[in-house]
């Protein structure tokens, strides 16, 4: 087997026949060593097939690991000597935060996992993430993501910290033939909605607005229809296949043809558990989230409020 063969971790999960999430955990672990490529994480043929091996119970041995003083040494976390930090979420700022991480941390590595909000928490329970980002509504109360962190990580120690503030509402063709203005419009007849999928931050966000405006999801066109990113369903948009899709100002900006309507600021937090082997990489992540090379790149990126960046909101 060639040393040059590399997977994703979509290719591995196919080739074990195991989810996304269980090879992230494999990885954390330390089980399958991997590395970073742009935006995608990587597994080398030669490593798969010695956790294949070992699995059978054949012994192989193993690849050296080089221990960094700045990570307590634990062997079952270790990749390649470096202790990866796994970062969920799909906004390009925290592409932007891993960067930092990687220049900045020594001992660790960043790694992303490009999920939703509240399967971001989960993983986060199940101890498959190490830093999670969240734009989760809780219609009745008005507050952004503390309501529903406090339910998923009962018992567990974790502080939050705002990482920015966004606008989220409707994507609408250039010049807004439908004239669809605000959460009511969704009611009317023949209008097509292109949806998130189940656990993203836009699709509780739309499924909280409906909730409160007593609107059924059945009365309304495509529903069912779902997008996994901001991008697909301003696509959907863009091409006539909806009339109208809920996400964020950014993908307006990118999609041709996309009118952005404003409906609410929120609240984009990042959540990290307290625990020893996490303390040093904790305070260095806040320190990158306040300094001025983070935020006066992330300032060239329209659409970003930086107002709240790198505060402690919440802490258990």
């Amino acid at each position: 087997m060639s040393d040059n063969i590399s997977y994703t971790t979509e290719e591995i999960a196919k080739l074990l026949k195991i989810s996304k999430l269980t090879v992230y955990d494999l990885i954390k672990k330390g089980e399958l060593p991997s590395y970073r490529v742009g935006k995608q994480m990587r597994v080398d043929a030669i490593d798969l097939e010695a956790y294949k091996q070992r699995t059978k119970g054949i012994k192989i041995a193993a690849r050296p690991i080089v221990v960094d003083p700045l990570v307590p040494f634990n062997p079952s976390a270790s990749t390649n000597g470096l202790r990866p930090i796994v970062i969920t979420g799909q906004d390009i700022s925290l592409d932007v935060l891993a960067n930092h991480i990687e220049k900045t941390i020594s001992g660790v590595r960043p790694l992303r996992s490009f999920v939703g909000s509240l399967d971001s928490l989960i993983s986060m329970y199940r101890g498959e993430s190490d830093i999670v980002s969240t734009h989760l509504l809780d219609g009745d109360t008005g507050e952004y993501n503390l309501p529903y962190i406090r339910k998923l990580l009962v018992g567990s120690s974790y502080l939050v910290v705002n990482l920015l503030l966004r606008w989220a509402g409707f994507y609408v063709q250039q010049g807004n033939p439908h004239q669809i203005r605000g959460w009511n419009d969704l009611k009317r007849q023949g209008i097509r909605l292109a949806n998130r999928e189940k656990g993203s931050g836009a699709r509780v966000l739309l499924d909280e607005q409906l909730r409160l405006h007593g609107i059924q999801p059945n009365q309304i066109q495509g529903y069912a229809s779902e997008e996994s990113n901001h991008l697909g369903v301003a696509g959907k948009v863009s091409s006539g296949e909806a009339d109208v899709g809920v996400g964020i100002e950014k993908a307006a900006s990118i999609v041709s043809n996309v009118e952005f309507i404003p409906l609410i600021q929120e609240r984009y937090d990042l959540v990290m558990m307290r625990k020893p082997a996490n303390r040093i990489w904790i305070e260095h992540v806040i320190q990158i989230l306040k300094s001025d090379a983070f935020q006066n790149e992330l300032r060239a990126i329209p659409g970003y409020d930086l107002s709240l960046t790198g505060q402690v909101l919440y802490e258990t």
